[in-house]
Order: C-alpha cells, then sequence, then structure tokens
C-alpha cells in the first residue's frame, strides 16, 4: 500500500501529527510519499523520503491519500485526487472537523483500525462548474465538494442573481448572494445561511439564497440531475464566485452553469463513527437534557 500524506498549513500542532503520522508509518513499514511542501519543515529527517508536487494530480501508484489538518484541508486535497478515484482518510488537527473521520487524540487508534481494514467507504458528489466566457482556473479545477457561492464584491448593494433548471426559469434572486450546495456541503456554509441538514448519501443539491430581500424566499432541494444556470447582475461591474476554499473574480454577465461531476470522491469513515453520531457529537444536534438516560 502507497500512501501520499497531505497537508495544506503547517502549524505547530499540525506538524507534531504529521510527523507522528509518519513515526506510525515507518515504525510499521508502510510506504509513504509526502506533499512536498512539507520537506523543508521536516529538518534533515526530511531528506530520506520522497514527495510529491501538488501542483500535479495524484496518479495509481497512491492507493489513499491521508489529508491532515481540517477540513479546510480536505476540501484542498479534492483537488489532488479528482477523477483518480483515491480514497481520502481525513486525520482531524482543527477545530471542528466535520469531514474528518479520525481525531489527533486518537491517532494511533484510528491508524490501527485503518490498517486493520475497520472502515467503510462514504461517496461524496461533486458539482461541476464552468462560465460562459472560459476562465482558467476552471478548467483546471472546477469540482467542488462542498459548495460554489456566487457573493457581491466592492459593493453592499444586492445582486440580482437569474437562475434556471434544466433550461427552465426558477427566480430571480435579489440577495447578497446564493449558496448551491451538495449533500457534503450542507453542514457548512448553507448550514450557516439557514439551510438544511442533509445526509451525505442523498442525490441533490441546496439553493440557498444569502440574505434574500424577500421573506417568501428560502431554500429549495433539487435532483443531483439537474443542470443550473445563473447569470449575475449588480451595481458593480464584477462579482465572486467561490468553489469551497477557491475564489474567482467575475464580471457580470459571464454566466455560470453547473451540474453533477462524472466522477465522486470517496472518504474513508472508520468503525464507530457516522455521519448522524458526528452531528451530534460537533454540531450538538438534537441535544436535549430529556434524552439523557
Amino acid at each position: 500500500m502507497n500512501i501520499a500524506l497531505y497537508s495544506a498549513f503547517f502549524s505547530e500542532e499540525t506538524l507534531q501529527y504529521v510527523k507522528a503520522t509518519v513515526a506510525y508509518l515507518e515504525a510499521n513499514k508502510h510506504q509513504f510519499t509526502l506533499v512536498q511542501r512539507l520537506k523543508k519543515h521536516l529538518g534533515a529527517a526530511g531528506e530520506q523520503y520522497s514527495y510529491f508536487d501538488e501542483e500535479n494530480k495524484l496518479g495509481a501508484e497512491f492507493d489513499f491519500l491521508f489529508s491532515i489538518g481540517g477540513d479546510g484541508t480536505m476540501l484542498r486535497a479534492v483537488t489532488l485526487i479528482q477523477e483518480s478515484n483515491i480514497p481520502i482518510l481525513g486525520i482531524n488537527t482543527g477545530r471542528l472537523g466535520f469531514l474528518t473521520s479520525l481525531h489527533r487524540d486518537v491517532l494511533t487508534e484510528g491508524l490501527d483500525l485503518f490498517f486493520n481494514e475497520k472502515y467503510t467507504f462514504i461517496s461524496r458528489s461533486l458539482l461541476q462548474v464552468r462560465t460562459k466566457e472560459a476562465l482558467a482556473v476552471l478548467e483546471e479545477s472546477g469540482m467542488a465538494l462542498n459548495e460554489v457561492s456566487v457573493n457581491r464584491k466592492n459593493t453592499t448593494s444586492m445582486l440580482s442573481i437569474r437562475t434556471e433548471l434544466d433550461g427552465k426559469p426558477l427566480t430571480t434572486y435579489w440577495s447578497d448572494g446564493l449558496i448551491i450546495s451538495t449533500p457534503t456541503g450542507s453542514t457548512g456554509y448553507s448550514l450557516s445561511s439557514g439551510g438544511p441538514i442533509v445526509s451525505p448519501s442523498a442525490e441533490c443539491w441546496i439553493l440557498n439564497p444569502i440574505a434574500p430581500h424577500n421573506i417568501n424566499m428560502r431554500p429549495l432541494i433539487v435532483p443531483d440531475s439537474t443542470e443550473i444556470k445563473i447569470s449575475v447582475e449588480g451595481r458593480s461591474k464584477y462579482h465572486l464566485l467561490s468553489l469551497d476554499s477557491r475564489i474567482v473574480t467575475l464580471e457580470n454577465g459571464n454566466d455560470i452553469y453547473l451540474k453533477k461531476a462524472p466522477y465522486a470522491i470517496r472518504t474513508v469513515q472508520l468503525d464507530g463513527s457516522d455521519f448522524y453520531s458526528t452531528l451530534r457529537e460537533k454540531l450538538f444536534w438534537g441535544q436535549d437534557k430529556r434524552n439523557i438516560q
């Protein structure tokens, strides 16, 4: 088994667990390759390891990717995977870590479970994004695991966001923006904007306006077979398009097209945890003192 180790942010705490993971893999004689940017943080010991360049997608020589950090790191790791179908094990060294299966406090126990094959795969759908006038950044990695959002830029005025579903008019949102969320992203930006919680296995998208100037405008759930077209107008000449943690500036009139990506991302869920237990533990979902036995 060949493991790719990825981390995007190198705080002292994250580096501590990167080194602990490396030590575990070495002690148990597992093959691994580190992201190139880690090399300068590992000192002389780092000279003995092999590295991969994060500017390139990972190839079939890797069996798994370990993402060490928080949810943001895992979202960045998706751009390394794309259609390669390499599963991701998230090791949480951040705060919430909703997407990550393994918490730093039980690192050794979790890695033992993983290498004893005590896990299942969660398949997570992706949004594919393109624009009327092609952008190189979207051609390279126009996929989002959590959500795609349209937001204001350099203005406090509302946007006018004309939206079509499968070529048919839906509505024009007068709002600060619009979130199109995957089921995975339902517990992120969309939830903070009043959207519903959706199981990762659900086959749908969530359209959720940000601060709509209309009291009868609510989030809408549509099948993930739906193709979405968005046209943005506003007092500013430009607006922002974000794909997870990546942000692009678009000129108004450069229409945005979204549909389901032709491939999914697989994440590793260790035995003993599931989506609903994560909701209870990390979001305190359904917490009620009457439920305590």
